[in-house]
């Protein structure tokens, strides 16, 4: 039996038995509500690896009752294609399972649209690449493309409960996971992973067999990164991380960035938390950092890890090197304050919309300059409410770009706030 992988031994057969992926498999979710109508589309899974692709390919196969080919699109070609279409031709309809369907050139995956679109093959492929980019347009618009996710702790650890609970071979060692941080850690997410760590682990032991972190850590001989997404470590690093950039120290950034990606943090919180740097922290002295942050994220989002690693460095690099300015920050922060403070203050008649007779009577808009009327599109007028006339929420920073805009309000606001 140790001959079949353990991951290969415990794989569910049924939707009652399958972990995670809830937002696709739950009461009710449109991939549940398919394989239960037994009226199922081709279908692209797209996600990480050890996430469950196959396994919900050989559950539709198994609710269809047809035959189940599975291929790898690193191995196979044309030739293999074929003959399988050739067989549905003769035999009845087939499920292809087709994994790594971004492996294939365009012409290898324009050999599966005939035998699609008319049914012959029921192709279900799995890619952990974005299919918009990997997978032709002719063939993607044929198939229902489902996100999968990767596994959540809760669902690696029902997953690790289970196996050790259903398979001979475990229970026969007597395996219980007595600490599961360090296997939750090097799993990354990949029920695979966790379940080839607790089977090699099972494997070198005598029973009765306690998985710790210790065992763990010196069974894969890799020194543990300590790194807890949900507990103090992670607030620990990340606060590190941003004080880092906000002190203007890349090395240090960068350190504790490899810390956040080895210990598998989203790399879409990184991103986040940058984006909220480059405004907060760098502002309107160099406004492009937070153009580059936004980008960021949209990029980490298209592209995943581990390619999304370049990406996030190159941004903590920039927003680490830039000059610093929180002056647009302080501004928010004291005026919602005066807001809180003062209440809703009546706005000046000139400044207000008149959009009916009544309201032109009332003298709403009247007086109103229009500054582009005017030389340097600027004439001075009273924009804030009268008993706060003069108030200044905003303080450029002593930087180049905000020292422009300094100079820029003083030379249109002469004394009245002071720049």
């Amino acid at each position: 039996m140790q001959n079949i992988p353990l991951a290969e031994r415990v794989r569910p057969s049924s939707l009652k038995d399958f972990v995670g992926q809830e937002h696709l498999t739950g009461e009710g979710a449109p991939l549940r509500r398919y394989i239960e109508s037994g009226n199922i589309p081709s279908i692209l899974f797209w996600g990480p690896p050890g996430v469950g692709k196959t396994t919900l390919a050989r559950i539709i196969g198994e609710s269809l009752q047809i035959p189940f080919v599975q291929l790898s699109a690193i191995s196979a070609g044309v030739g293999d294609v074929r003959k399988i279409i050739s067989e549905a031709k003769e035999k009845g309809r087939i499920l292809l399972f087709l994994d790594e369907i971004h492996r294939f050139n365009k012409s290898q995956q324009d050999a599966l649209l005939g035998a699609v679109e008319s049914g012959n093959i029921l192709l279900i492929g799995a890619t952990t690449e974005n299919p918009s980019f990997e997978v032709n347009n002719a063939l993607l618009s044929r198939c229902q493309v489902y996100v999968l996710k990767e596994l959540a702790v809760e669902s690696l650890i029902e997953m690790a409960e289970n196996a050790v609970m259903t398979d001979d071979f475990l229970r026969e060692k007597e395996v219980r996971i007595i600490e599961n941080s360090a296997l939750l850690q090097f799993s990354s997410g990949d029920g695979r992973k966790l379940l080839n760590i607790i089977e090699m682990i099972s494997m070198q032991e005598k029973a009765p067999v306690l998985i710790n972190d210790e065992m763990v850590v010196k069974a894969l001989q890799s020194k543990q990164i300590v790194y807890d997404k949900a507990g103090e470590e992670h607030y620990n690093v990340i606060s590190a991380f941003i004080k880092s950039l906000r002190g203007s120290d890349p090395n240090a950034a960068v350190y504790y960035l490899a810390r956040m990606i080895e210990g598998g943090e989203n790399p879409e919180f990184i991103a986040r938390r940058m984006l909220i740097l480059a405004s907060e922290d760098i502002g309107n002295a160099n406004p492009t950092a937070l153009v580059l942050a936004t980008n960021t994220l949209l990029s980490v989002q298209t592209i995943g890890m581990p390619e999304g690693r370049i990406i996030l460095s190159q941004c903590a690099i920039y927003l680490a090197c830039s000059p610093k300015s929180n002056a647009s920050y302080l501004a928010i922060d004291e005026a919602l304050a005066f807001v809180k403070k003062t209440g809703a203050l009546p706005v000046p008649l000139h400044l207000r919309n008149a959009p009916t007779g009544l309201m032109k009577n009332l003298d709403y808009g009247r007086n109103y300059e229009y500054a582009h009327a005017h030389p340097g599109n600027f004439v001075e007028q009273e924009f804030l409410p009268e008993t706060i006339q003069g108030v200044k929420f905003y303080e450029p920073g002593e930087n180049a770009r905000e020292n422009e805009m300094r100079l820029f309000l003083s030379k249109r606001w002469k004394q009245k706030y002071k720049y």
